[in-house]
């Protein structure tokens, strides 16, 4: 090669070196405020060292519009902080929860939710994702296992605010029929409750009891419900439903409109849209329900994780205040339940859990 040509490819060289070096002097973006280059990603990344959390929420059962507005609460909290749900619901299914959790451990996940669940199902997996540090928040579930923080919603509040406006209204006398079902801790809470308004009441006399969880709860319900009708036929032998459930409402609330008997009214626990327009419908037995806003519940569940994972300390138990909603303080228009704060106090846009550092940590992702 001649002495020209060596010298024109160094200048060549040279002419592309600088190039390079100017195009990489900073971040590219696309037209249009498209993504930024991953330079850029990477110091969103430092900036927010919480951000791309991989978040597993387990479910035992994902049912009925409760279940839907409690998903959202976490996907949306959740997303606000940069980090991606994943949902797996068991089915009512403890082996299959149990299965579930192991899986999320597996696969190192960041963080995990849990939803209902038994200690003798759920213990042995909490243990092993604490050993794994992955930090476990788990809401309505029997655990007590030490660095686990568990929510309840103030089930034995909700059970004495209708149990009560119950009472009032058919002047503490009459006949009710209880639809509750073991096997759940917030059930267990609230049939104390319950027991000690039965010790409390002796005019008020339990002629029936069911209740099981299924994948069609309320469709069961309705169909027992029915058959109580039957049963006590008459007007003046129920005065009453308190349904420890909203799908257990639902249905006892269907059965007793379609047959006529709507002198006997419902009381039931949760929240929910769909709970909340047959509430607010005149012709609708179900007059008044004790709830914590389920989104709420979710949004505050992912709180505390994320101060886990941030590593703040966090109580073993936090006990959600539940508010009494009834069709006396709802407007005749349909609201949905993102309305029911202008008619409600104490409803929606709770800021449990919510630290000054997670709302500066929301601000990058939510651009």
């Amino acid at each position: 090669m001649s002495h020209w040509r060596k010298s024109g490819l160094l200048v060549l060289i040279f002419v592309l070196s600088i190039s390079m070096i100017a195009c990489g002097a900073k971040p590219q973006a696309s037209e249009q405020g498209g993504k930024p280059a991953e330079g850029a990603n990477a110091q969103s990344s430092a900036d927010n060292p919480l951000a791309n959390k991989k978040i597993a929420l387990i479910m035992q059962i994902n049912l009925g519009t409760f279940s839907a507005q409690y998903i959202e609460g976490v996907k949306e909290q959740v997303e606000k902080l940069g980090g991606k749900v994943t949902v797996t619901p068991a089915d009512g299914d403890l082996a299959k929860m149990a299965s579930n959790l192991d899986a999320a451990i597996n696969q190192k996940v960041d963080g995990i939710l849990l939803d209902h669940g038994t200690a003798a199902a759920l213990e042995a997996g909490v243990k092993r994702a604490l050993e794994k540090k992955i930090p476990v928040v788990a809401f309505d579930a029997d655990l007590k296992v030490p660095g686990v923080t568990v929510l309840e919603q103030g089930d034995a509040k909700m059970a004495e605010m209708t149990l009560d406006k119950l009472a009032k209204d058919i002047s503490g006398k009459g006949n009710i029929v209880k639809i509750w079902v073991a096997g759940f801790a917030p059930m267990e809470r609230r049939q104390v409750a319950y027991k000690e308004f039965q010790d409390k009441n002796k005019d008020i006399k339990e002629v029936a009891a069911f209740g099981a969880a299924s994948q069609n709860t309320a469709l069961d319900t309705q169909a027992q419900m029915e058959a109580i009708l039957k049963k006590y036929p008459n007007k003046g032998d129920i005065a009453a439903v308190w349904a420890a459930w909203d799908e257990f409402a639902k249905g006892a609330s269907r059965a007793i409109q379609q047959a006529g008997r709507t002198e006997i009214k419902v009381y039931g626990i949760d929240m929910s849209d769909e709970d909340l327009q047959m509430i607010q419908d005149q012709k609708s037995p179900w007059v008044a329900s004790a709830a914590v806003d389920p989104k709420d519940i979710g949004r505050i569940q992912v709180r505390y994780l994320y101060q886990k994972l941030h590593g703040d300390q966090t109580p073993d138990n936090v006990v959600l205040d539940p508010v009494f909603v009834s069709r006396e303080q709802l407007p005749q228009q349909q609201i949905s339940t993102t309305q029911l704060s202008e008619h409600v106090k104490g409803w929606g846009n709770s800021q449990q859990g919510y630290t000054d550092w997670l709302k500066k940590a929301e601000k990058p992702a939510a651009k």
